[in-house]
């Protein structure tokens, strides 16, 4: 088993604002990679993460923010704003971008993984694989790039300390959340470093897996309950009553706004050729099997869609596309810009923003929809495509208690893991970590300061909205 390395006894220091790949060039053997992973705990001690302070340069967020809009949609930037402002958690949703540049001054190995770049708590399901069996993953990489994996721990770890306390919890019950996640993290890393790539690559976490992992009687009722809702659905049948409607025989998506609309600013004759000119493009990137399945549907419509809350005001859509049976198929389209990582790591290799998605969700998922691909859309924009809905289960952690939260940070850390076992740098960071706590302790120390960090972006932002720099639409 082998391991990349680039001159791998080197601890030179990390120059600010970007982070060093010390680990690409060359294979290692697992001694080697023992050896190397050891190391670094010179270079970045396991205790040194649990640091966090901002320095008196650190860029005002409500900035950050407000660049990171531009390009966006403006009459649904205040819909971005008023979702991030629900709640702090909610805030730290949507700010990926902020937390991008604080990380990038933290404490790294320099070990590059491919990274989800805004890994939270909520950003994880259960969904079908291609094989009709259920399995739980990662389902969000739009910000995805190779970047320290330190970066996405940091920030699965926070999300369940922001959630733990936004559902009541104390300062300490929502630490040992953050404690758990990492340890299983560290645990499952240990784990997988035990195993050939191969035997890497084909490991997924199954629906008893979940069962097995989760401790609360009245979880397991909800999410079998979940899930037996979610099989007994047709693939699309289930979304074609509710999302559509037939206007003198035409079948079209329903209009719901300001959530689902139509543009009335374009000729959508002209508009829906072009969407189709496109279309026709990305089914170039599926391949030539799946390219026949992708033939058999005719398109028959497509509508903006505004989803999730960092996402909003970037170009999103759903399209509907008919069989001559009337069978539908609904796809997902998206809008990819660069990475909130980019600045801090390296340029993506890919030069459409839509590649680099789709790149980094078939390397770290265990498997992806036989949708996904990417084009380039009417205006020239990047975009990613994928199946709407797909037996989708999306975890209700509003309505968690501890042990239930708990449980989840382990499934969690156990998917980081296992995502990132992918990139071939396990035995190192399985090295690096140890067997001691020392790194989990660290990390739940990093969470409560950053939980704390977002608070106080949280305020300065509702500031900003009280004080008409910023403009918030707050649905109801």
């Amino acid at each position: 088993m082998g391991f990349l390395k680039k001159e791998f006894m080197k601890t030179q220091e990390i120059p600010p604002l970007k982070a060093v790949d010390h680990s690409r060039d060359q294979l290692l053997s697992r001694s080697e990679a023992i050896e190397f992973g050891k190391s670094l705990r010179n270079k970045a001690p396991r205790t040194s993460h649990g640091e966090w302070k901002a320095s008196n340069k650190r860029r005002d967020p409500v900035e950050i923010l407000t660049e990171s809009s531009e390009g966006r949609d403006a009459n649904l930037i205040p819909i971005r704003y008023g979702r991030m402002l629900k709640s702090p958690f909610a805030f730290y949703r949507g700010a990926a971008g902020i937390m991008a540049a604080d990380l990038a001054q933290t404490p790294s190995t320099g070990i590059y993984v491919q990274s989800c770049g805004d890994y939270h708590l909520v950003n994880f399901g259960s969904y079908a694989t291609p094989e009709r069996k259920v399995a739980f993953d990662i389902n969000d990489f739009d910000e995805t790039l190779p970047a320290p994996w330190e970066w996405d721990v940091k920030r699965l770890a926070t999300s369940f300390v922001i959630a733990a306390i936004h559902n009541g919890s104390s300062k300490q019950e929502a630490k040992k959340n953050a404690i758990a996640c990492v340890e299983s993290y560290r645990r499952h890393t240990t784990e997988y470093a035990q195993l050939s790539p191969l035997e890497v690559w084909y490991s997924n976490i199954s629906v008893n897996d979940i069962l097995d992992m989760t401790k609360s009687q009245g979880a397991k009722k909800r999410f079998t309950k979940q899930l037996e809702k979610a099989k007994n659905k047709s693939l699309t049948g289930e979304d074609y009553p509710k999302l559509t409607n037939n206007v003198n025989g035409i079948v079209r998506i329903t209009d719901n706004p300001p959530l689902i609309f139509h543009r009335k600013d374009v000729d959508a004759e002209k508009y829906f050729r072009e969407i189709e000119a496109a279309f026709q493009q990305y089914a170039e990137t599926l391949g030539a099997e799946k390219r026949i399945l992708f033939d058999q549907y005719k398109f028959v419509d497509m509508a903006t869609k505004v989803v999730g809350v960092g996402s909003v005001g970037r170009l999103c859509g759903i399209s509907l596309r008919m069989t001559a049976d009337n069978e539908p198929l609904f796809l997902q389209v998206k809008e990819a810009t660069s990475s909130v990582l980019e600045p801090f790591t390296r340029k993506s290799v890919f030069q459409n923003s839509g590649q680099r998605v789709v790149h980094g969700q078939k390397l770290m998922q265990a498997a992806t929809d036989i949708f996904l691909g990417w084009g380039v859309g009417v205006s020239g924009r990047h975009f990613y495509v994928r199946q709407l809905r797909d037996m989708k289960i999306k975890p209700l952690v509003e309505v968690f208690e501890e042990d239930t939260m708990t449980s989840y940070a382990e499934l969690c850390g156990w998917t980081l893991a296992r995502a990132h076992a992918r990139s071939g740098k396990s035995t190192i960071i399985s090295a690096y970590l140890g067997n001691s706590s020392k790194f989990a302790d660290a990390i739940a120390d990093f969470s409560i300061l950053y939980g704390e960090q977002n608070e106080s972006d949280y305020a300065a932002t509702k500031k900003a909205v009280a004080d008409g720099k910023l403009e918030a639409y707050f649905e109801e």
